[in-house]
């Protein structure tokens, strides 16, 4: 029967909200900062589509196409 019941005061409780919501706010800048760029090269596709392509699916020769080239490359 000398049992305290231990009430909270509203200052810890507030105290406690603040500390866990900075610390999650930390957490988020934390772990942005970690995540893996992945470098992509938007391009069209022959019906005009745009699509992301992995820099490392590229071959590394970079020739430059005719003009020819170009005027067949687009269906009609």
């Amino acid at each position: 029967m000398d049992q305290k019941i231990k009430n909270p005061s509203r200052k810890k409780f507030l105290l406690w909200g603040a500390s866990i919501l900075s610390s999650i706010t930390v957490l988020k800048f934390v772990t942005v900062g970690k995540k893996k760029k992945s470098e992509t090269v938007k391009m069209l596709t022959q019906d005009g589509t745009l699509v992301e392509v992995s820099i490392a699916a590229l071959s590394a020769k970079k020739k430059k196409i005719t003009n020819a080239e170009l005027q067949n490359w687009i269906e009609r």
